[in-house]
């Protein structure tokens, strides 16, 4: 009935070079068995967003409204992811995400047909709140599933790097694809698309079993173990403070975008500014990971989240196609670097039996920070200028920086804190099915 977690002992994963890349990392064993249904099952999560604005703004006329149901369904996934990754801790991927791909495809349809029936805003809230609560957290799933088969490896950073270009390029394709599906099929067709595609792809994530990680458990009838909590360590709340500034970045483009490709006329250029953005992140992670760091990550968070605070800090000022392409792509390319120290750090600072359940704060964290954007930038392209709503990522990611650098120490990985938490180290993995 049980499975054992395949697993790869870091001295067949990495050799004696200090510039572990991703040759290596795409040759451990069993990896591509979760990569490849992965992508498949987080693709839609890239969609969500867009496809809610651009639906709820055709059957509204208001950005405001749009960038509040999207909002709302950002908060809940916020508020319910790291549930959901304390459940994958303690009872198995496959377990959460049975019964949550159902869920979500549900609520996906439900919210759509609503909105086509021309719902007061409340009932599209309520809508909402399902919608974003029963997202898949596939990211943080793999990442955990990295976790386990690299244990203390080097290629921890690569397969790190080698996440957040994944979850890039599922940024450049999946705001394309919705923008499309939203403007040239019907308005509902890019939440009709998100809904199937992640059933299909959590369904086929789901289904590998051998390589998620084990259930951890006690291992005698007497030892009384308590499940640590990632929150209750400091440097996740710092990280969590960092990503919130991210997701301003990720929600105050997008309602931006989509804003100020309508004011010209060309709506459908917004699929490509936003996924020239996405690109430009998508880039500098592939560069990220191949480099060999001699940098402690702490600093390099610093140093690239200023550059991230920088260039959202120019956003408002860009009146042209081409001058929004550059700063967007310039942005991009300063996410990539933060969100990929950000989750490195985690593997110092977080016992292993809470990474999932870590890794979707940190998601959570930039969903709420999203959700928060789009309905701030859509009130500010509501009722100010155009380009507005570009006041947003500036303001998020300066404050973000400012807790950052007012709090870096905690960020420093204590002695023993990977295996020693409230009875963690006590605790011996149980295969499950």
């Amino acid at each position: 009935m049980g499975s054992a977690v395949t697993t790869t002992d870091p001295a067949k994963t990495s050799t004696a070079s200090s510039r572990p890349g991703y040759g290596q990392l795409l040759r451990t064993r069993g990896a591509w068995t979760f990569l490849l249904p992965g992508f498949a099952a987080r693709q839609p999560f890239a969609m969500l967003t867009i496809s809610i604005v651009l639906l709820v703004q055709h059957t509204t006329g208001s950005y405001g409204a749009a960038g509040a149901t999207a909002a709302v369904t950002g908060v809940a996934m916020a508020l319910f992811a790291p549930y959901s990754g304390r459940l994958a801790d303690r009872y198995g991927q496959r377990a959460v995400l049975l019964p949550g791909v159902l869920v979500h495809a549900l609520a996906g349809l439900t919210l759509t047909a609503l909105a086509l029936a021309h719902a007061p805003l409340w009932v599209l809230f309520v809508a909402a709140v399902p919608t974003g609560a029963s997202v898949p957290q596939i990211g943080p799933m793999v990442r955990a599933r990295w976790g386990v088969t690299l244990k203390d490896s080097p290629l921890m950073t690569t397969a790190a790097a080698f996440e957040s270009v994944t979850d890039e390029l599922t940024f450049v394709f999946g705001p394309l694809l919705a923008t499309a599906l939203c403007t040239a099929v019907a308005p509902a067709a890019g939440l009709l698309t998100e809904a199937s595609l992640t059933l299909v792809g959590g369904l086929l994530f789901a289904a590998q079993k051998r390589t998620q990680p084990p259930v951890v458990a006690p291992s005698d009838g007497h030892a009384r173990v308590e499940h640590v909590s990632a929150l209750s360590v400091p440097g996740v709340r710092v990280l969590i403070a960092a990503f919130l500034g991210i997701g301003s970045v990720f929600g105050g483009m997008q309602v931006s975008l989509a804003a100020f490709t309508e004011s010209i006329g060309e709506p459908g250029l917004n699929g490509v500014l936003y996924g020239t953005f996405a690109a430009g992140n998508m880039l500098s992670g592939v560069v990220c990971g191949a480099i060999a760091w001699k940098a402690a990550p702490q600093r390099r968070l610093l140093v690239g989240y200023t550059a991230l605070a920088l260039a959202a800090s120019a956003l408002w000022t860009a009146h042209s196609v081409p001058l929004l392409a550059a700063l967007g792509l310039l942005v991009g390319m300063c996410i990539a670097p933060a969100l990929i120290t950000g989750y490195t750090l985690v593997e110092g600072l977080v016992p292993a039996g809470a990474r999932t359940e870590a890794f979707t704060w940190l998601t959570g964290a930039v969903a709420l920070g999203q959700a928060a954007a789009v309905t701030v930038a859509g009130q500010l392209e509501d009722r100010l200028w155009g380009g507005a709503g570009f006041l947003v990522p500036m303001t998020g990611t300066v404050l973000a920086l400012l807790a950052l650098v007012t709090l870096r120490s905690r960020l420093a990985a204590r002695a023993g804190s990977r295996t020693v938490a409230r009875g963690v180290g006590h605790r011996s993995p149980v295969a499950v099915d």
